[in-house]
């Protein structure tokens, strides 16, 4: 399988004969980046603001979560669990099971879920994670939560990047939490379940843009 990232906490995940996915697209006025262009059979919504909202943005969508459940969609299983944060915010959290790999997306998190919580997902071997404060999750809490969870390979998001006009933290606080600075960006990650590491590897991704 494929991801590949779009910025902030926008990712595209593709695999043959599965349903591609696209999660939290946003509204490139609100965000900095240049507009999205991109389709899917799937798109997630984490939470309900301009930077993981904008469903225009991905052509040909015929399934939008944005709420909890369990889904099974063109061959990908989908679980999705809500977090509910301070001053009734909510974020939706998904896992999705592509029979060999799973991938969790943890949305715009404004707390560190509960090992309970976090449990509900079931195995995780990818987890992009919101590192970048802004109201979320910053590099200590990340760190915290790849703890919990620990899956074999880690994508950090929602960070501040040159073209990334909201106000978040760069990516080096959490590389130096997770021991993992210096590190090279990839245009994208190709997969396999064989390519999984026994210890957690942090792995950055270059933005996608038109």
């Amino acid at each position: 399988m494929e991801l590949t990232w779009h910025g902030h906490s926008c990712f595209r995940l593709t695999q043959r004969r599965k349903s591609t996915i696209v999660t939290d697209p946003y509204d490139h006025k609100a965000v900095g980046y240049a507009p999205l262009k991109l389709r899917a059979d799937v798109v997630t919504v984490s939470t309900d603001a301009p930077g993981h909202n904008y469903i225009k943005a991905v052509k040909g969508a015929r399934h939008i979560l944005n709420g909890p459940g369990e889904y099974e969609i063109g061959g990908v299983f989908i679980t999705a669990i809500r977090i509910d944060g301070k001053k009734g915010h909510r974020s939706v959290i998904f896992a999705f099971d592509y029979e060999d790999i799973t991938i969790a997306h943890l949305g715009n998190l404004k707390r560190v879920p509960t090992q309970s919580e976090l449990e509900s997902l079931g195995r995780v071997d990818v987890a992009l994670v919101p590192v970048g404060g802004g109201g979320g999750l910053n590099a200590s809490q990340a760190a915290e939560v790849v703890s919990v969870l620990e899956p074999s390979i880690v994508i950090p998001m929602h960070y501040r990047t040159p073209k990334e006009k909201m106000p978040l933290e760069k990516v080096d606080a959490f590389l130096k939490e997770m021991g993992a600075e210096n590190l090279e960006p990839l245009p994208s990650l190709k997969l396999n379940k064989s390519d999984l590491p026994e210890e957690v590897k942090v792995i950055l991704l270059e933005v996608n843009l038109p």
